[in-house]
């Protein structure tokens, strides 16, 4: 378990919270003033009302809540949001409406997950060319849809 700092801006805000014992991500809650009407192929900032202080080596992810998608077509068009360990400004969250209907945002509402992991840092090493995979330079589907079996 690793300890991160973190300040409400706001003292409305509720802090991010796992919902249950063995959640990857922490529940992260609109901290507003007044509802925020996010229109159907609009988007929004949200205000978390708080601030993290990550240790080096660390980021914070911003991820859709699964049951806004299932049920409202609110995702983040940004996902996973990336927030850096020497970020100090409060943690926003950028909600997209991909439904056909106007999606309302109260304060308290838990609009986001939040998962924070270890980063490493890489090197790159310049060379002429790269070694061969079965794969090759396939991508972007270029196994099928349908399962082979």
């Amino acid at each position: 378990m690793i300890k991160v700092k973190i300040v409400r801006i706001n003292q409305k805000a509720i802090l991010p919270v796992y919902a249950t014992a063995h959640a990857a991500g922490m529940d992260v809650s609109a901290c507003l003033d007044d509802q925020v009407v996010v229109e159907p192929s609009g988007s929004a900032l949200i205000s978390t009302g708080f601030a993290i202080e990550l240790p080096e080596g660390y980021e914070a992810q911003l991820r859709p809540r699964s049951g806004l998608a299932l049920r409202h077509l609110i995702s983040l068009p940004n996902s996973p949001a990336t927030i850096d360990a020497d970020y100090r400004g409060e943690v926003g969250v950028i909600l997209i409406n991909h439904g056909r209907e106007p999606f309302t945002v109260r304060h308290g509402d838990r609009i986001a997950q939040m998962v924070v992991a270890k980063v490493d840092h890489v090197v790159f090493e310049e060379v002429e060319e790269l070694s061969g995979t079965v794969r090759g330079e396939g991508g972007f589907g270029h196994t099928g849809v349908q399962a082979k079996g």
